[in-house]
């Protein structure tokens, strides 16, 4: 199974946003948080970067919806979907201007929850979409929270991170080693480090990136992971055995 989706909840009515909760849960995602003013939505998505943001356009307070997704866009490219009881032109009208990926009309069913969740889940999985959103040339990675897309053959390949078991440093190249095939990408090990999400991946060598969810076998050298031998530094051992602890 993947690494579930994201989603920040902005909505101030905290029934709706209990329901909305378990409902998302009851799907199979994840709640980076719930929030009910938009003068807090940025100190959220700081702590807990979400992958989909599910915003009432009318919220109570100083900014609306639509003013909060305006400050959310000035520094971050999250989908956003929005929630709303008014559907007038006027709201309407500025809400289009925010470009979500999905508008759900209250009071709405969990399927058209799950709809507009899927159809933005796919869209933000569109090639095309992600190289113009990421603004990565055609030869760089391009690292989401759960996944990352590579050039492949003219094509860009999606690799779930919880399909990942090591990366190996070679050169300017890294070999990515996953569940069923390897993959060479131009960029060095260093830089890959430090896009990778931290909270899954370690590196534990000067040539290696281990995904910590994978390792088998800890050793005096090296660790094991799906019966291959990692070398592991003496230096960045008790750093690794630090961080078992804590998944």
């Amino acid at each position: 199974m993947g690494i579930p989706i994201k989603i920040l909840i902005v909505e101030d009515e905290m029934i709706i946003a209990a329901n909305i909760s378990l409902q998302l849960n009851k799907l199979g995602y994840k709640i980076s948080g719930i929030v009910s003013r938009g003068e807090d939505i940025l100190n959220s998505i700081k702590k807990d970067t979400p992958n989909i943001i599910l915003l009432d356009i009318q919220l109570k307070g100083k900014l609306d919806g639509i003013e909060a997704a305006k400050l959310v866009q000035k520094e971050y490219e999250i989908p956003i979907i929005f929630l709303t009881s008014n559907t007038n032109d006027t709201y309407f009208n500025r809400a289009k201007e925010i470009e979500p990926y999905a508008f759900i009309s209250k009071p709405f069913k969990k399927l058209d929850l799950q709809h507009a969740i899927e159809l933005a889940v796919n869209r933000m999985m569109s090639e095309d979409k992600l190289i113009e959103k990421n603004g990565e040339t055609n030869n760089s990675p391009i690292i989401l929270s759960d996944r990352i897309f590579i050039r492949c053959n003219e094509k860009m390949i999606k690799i779930s991170i919880n399909d990942i078991y090591y990366i190996e440093a070679d050169r300017n190249y890294c070999r990515i080693f996953s569940k069923n095939k390897e993959y060479l990408i131009v960029i060095t090990l260093k830089d890959f480090d430090e896009k990778l999400p931290n909270e899954y991946f370690l590196r534990i060598h000067r040539s290696y990136i281990v995904n910590l969810f994978h390792i088998d076998e800890v050793a005096g050298s090296h660790v094991v992971i799906s019966k291959k031998a990692i070398p592991l530094s003496k230096s960045l051992k008790t750093d690794l055995l630090n961080r078992l602890q804590t998944i």
